[in-house]
């Protein structure tokens, strides 16, 4: 099975004459971001030649001008999700968004839906669909739970996540 490309990181704009071009971060890590670093791209592999998080740049090897710079604007930068974890230690009660989607969402016993995927804002939401019997009682097809305010507990291996108020909401939304 072929791993899930998680895009990481998007290529601005040329900076200066020597190849360099910011890079807009879409991750939490920016430990991922090292010189000698390969990652994928829309078209082509990019390893990392320098980079200066403080100041977003980054400059890749054999991107040497400001024309070389502006052929890779805009691409994608992506990583696996095996790469992720290998490279990424969470800490306790963390976890990596993409464990999140997909999982079955409860509170007292009961089955409100599944994390279709994660909002994020000042405030992370997860977007769930609701679960089938719900919208059959009239209850709307899709409704967000803030992570911190409403995840009591996640079960990762069981893709599981148990809410606290999640109910009250879909009741607001009937």
């Amino acid at each position: 099975m072929k791993s899930k490309k998680i895009p990481i990181a998007k290529l601005g704009k040329s900076y200066g004459v020597k190849g360099w071009q910011k890079i807009h971060l879409l991750t939490d890590f920016p430990e991922q971001f090292k010189e000698g670093k390969t990652f994928s791209s829309d078209k082509t592999d990019l390893t990392i030649e320098k980079i200066d998080l403080k100041r977003n740049l980054v400059k890749f090897k054999g991107i040497d001008t400001p024309e070389d710079a502006k052929k890779i604007t805009n691409r994608m930068l992506y990583t696996t999700e095996e790469e992720t974890r290998e490279n990424i230690k969470l800490k306790d009660n963390e976890y990596f968004w993409f464990d999140i989607e997909g999982c079955e969402v409860f509170e007292n016993g009961k089955k409100l839906g599944r994390v279709k995927e994660i909002e994020r804002a000042d405030v992370d939401y997860l977007i769930i669909n609701t679960d089938e019997n719900l919208i059959k009682e009239g209850y709307p097809k899709r409704f967000l739970i803030d992570f911190k305010r409403h995840v009591k507990e996640v079960d990762i291996d069981n893709k599981k996540i148990q809410a606290n108020g999640a109910i009250d909401i879909l009741e607001s939304l009937r």
